[in-house]
């Protein structure tokens, strides 16, 4: 529940920025790196396993993001507990959910900072690295053994890697995944497949061959009726379609560039053949009546109406929409409605997981190097998010208060605990009474603890998607700072213009013979000139550290 959707995943950066497989620049703090004054608090004989304890009492200012849904509390069973193992205090500097980012960067360009700066995504980290007031924290891996161990043993040096800047570091800690956790697909009323003889299309040609049978029975209704339209035209449907032909993403997760493993060079994705393939099948879907015309533009409540009236039986969703808007509103108006998330269809590149492996994480502020327990301070941030006794902690809270352990060791919700749902005439809540499953500190891990809380429906859901390999990962192209300032100026003419051109070949508003001219339209955007900074970024890239 604490990842972050896709429409606020991507920045304009994102794409160029991308992850590789290629050895990783050397991440050696030693490498002018003394930390002889820096070390009062810090374990000596600290190591993956290791409980963190600070050898003297330590307190680190943090960066708070206040979710609205359970409020900040001084006396929460989290600070005490988490003073009590680890020796140390944390002194949260609470920020409104809804304020977060703009008061980080006010706090950031001022340089007042608290040192642990958390729920920061990537690529948001771009905007601080040039004036040096966050931490190139890839220096400084040595003294985080279990981010380590983990980035190596599930190999996640090619999303690690995604987020190296043009001098080869990174400067955000993310949070790490052992497994893709992909959650957004379609839902489908499984009552109406039951009663045309269907089964649940598994890829996106069955799913056209269900929309046409449902039309057929149901001719007054238009059966794919879609949400998340706003800020951009039909947000979760482009981009799940983007994923299953091979690009790195639209709609909402919208990608300048795709790599083309063909001829080693960076595509402007808006511009590819595999686009317009998919800009293809859209307009089929709404030509021939079975995809909703106001699904590209209509509000969230308008697509909600319509499938609580039965005007459409598919719809975009993740899990938490399925169990708290769909079902809820098919009970009222047809209680013998069933409807259900499928997994990802699959397009012309095949089976896929497309979601990331990595999320939020931590950025440190510079001013913490200088600290007499900046050692300290990293050991304990690695033991927190990182080490599986600190996920667990978390996530979970303390065994025989907040949760207790089944014969096999599996954690679970002690009886009078609520969360999500789970227990939900307990007089207790994880989150609003405890401090724990926080969205600043709990997130990333296995996928048992990842899922812990998950429906079994979900983790069904999960298990498929798993079972698929995960999307290739692009090759890196960082720019400086100028071409990224040049870049700034590029992207938003030309994805703006991608949009408008993308709504009109959809709806039929603009034959495809004019494709060319489409494209014509956007090197006269400067499309050209964008590609050509990005290749030679990666070309840069490559030659300085391949």
């Amino acid at each position: 529940m604490f990842r972050r959707s896709w429409r606020h995943v991507a920045t304009a950066a994102a794409a160029l920025l991308a992850a590789t497989t290629i050895a990783a620049c050397s991440d050696d703090p030693s490498e002018g790196q003394d930390l002889s004054d820096n070390r009062v608090g810090a374990m000596a004989d600290y190591a993956v396993g290791s409980q963190f304890k600070a050898t003297e009492p330590l307190s680190f200012s943090v960066l708070y993001n206040n979710h609205p849904n359970y409020p900040l509390k001084n006396d929460w069973l989290f600070w005490s507990e988490l003073k009590s193992r680890t020796n140390v205090t944390l002194e949260p500097v609470a920020v409104p959910l809804s304020d977060y980012e703009q008061k980080r960067s006010l706090l950031i360009g001022a340089g007042d900072a608290p040192f642990i700066i958390p729920k920061t995504y990537p690529n948001q980290e771009d905007a601080y690295v040039s004036s040096g007031a966050i931490l190139p924290v890839s220096d400084y891996l040595d003294l985080m053994p279990n981010l380590k161990d983990k980035i190596s043993r599930w190999k996640l040096e090619p999303e690690i890697d995604q987020h190296r800047q043009a001098d080869g570091k990174f400067y955000l800690l993310p949070g790490v995944h052992e497994k893709p956790w992909h959650d957004y697909s379609l839902a489908v009323r499984t009552d109406i497949l039951e009663e045309l003889g269907l089964a649940v299309p598994k890829t996106w040609d069955e799913l056209y061959t269900v929309l046409k049978a449902m039309k057929a029975k149901y001719p007054n209704t238009f059966p794919f009726s879609d949400r998340w339209s706003k800020p951009n035209p039909a947000g979760n449907l482009l981009n799940l379609l983007a994923f299953s032909y091979g690009l790195q993403g639209a709609g909402w997760n919208f990608q300048h560039t795709s790599w083309n493993a063909d001829t080693k060079k960076f595509d402007y994705t808006g511009a590819t053949d595999k686009y317009k393939e998919m800009l293809q099948y859209l307009n089929k879907l709404v030509s021939e009546g079975l995809l909703d015309p106001e699904s590209f533009t209509q509000t969230d409540d308008q697509a909600r109406q319509k499938l609580a009236n039965s005007k459409s039986f598919v719809i975009s969703a993740n899990a938490q929409a399925v169990v708290n808007d769909y079902r809820p509103d098919l009970a009222k108006t047809n209680p013998k409605a069933k409807i259900t998330k499928i997994p990802l269809p699959i397009g012309p590149a095949g089976e896929i997981n497309p979601a990331d492996r990595l999320e939020n994480g931590v950025m440190i502020s510079s001013k913490a190097r200088g600290s007499k327990n900046f050692v300290a301070m990293m050991q304990f941030i690695d033991w927190l998010w990182y080490s599986d006794a600190g996920q667990e902690f978390a996530k979970w809270g303390v065994e025989g208060t907040t949760f207790v352990r089944d014969a096999s060791g599996k954690p679970e919700l002690a009886p009078d605990v609520n969360v999500i749902g789970l227990n939900p005439n307990a007089p207790k809540h994880l989150q609003k009474d405890f401090g724990f499953y926080n969205g600043v500190f709990a997130y990333g891990g296995k996928p048992e603890l990842v899922q812990a809380f998950f429906a079994e429906e979900e983790q069904q859901f999960q298990a498929v998607m798993n079972a698929r390999p995960a999307r290739e990962v692009p090759p890196p192209a960082p720019l400086d700072d100028e071409e990224r300032e040049q870049a700034s100026l590029w992207e938003t003419p030309l994805r703006d213009h991608v949009y408008q051109a993308t709504l009109q070949f959809a709806l039929g508003q603009r034959d495809f013979a004019q494709w060319d001219a489409y494209l014509a339209e956007l090197k006269g955007k400067n499309m050209d000139a964008y590609l050509e900074m990005v290749n030679k970024a990666y070309d840069r890239y490559q030659k300085e550290n391949g």
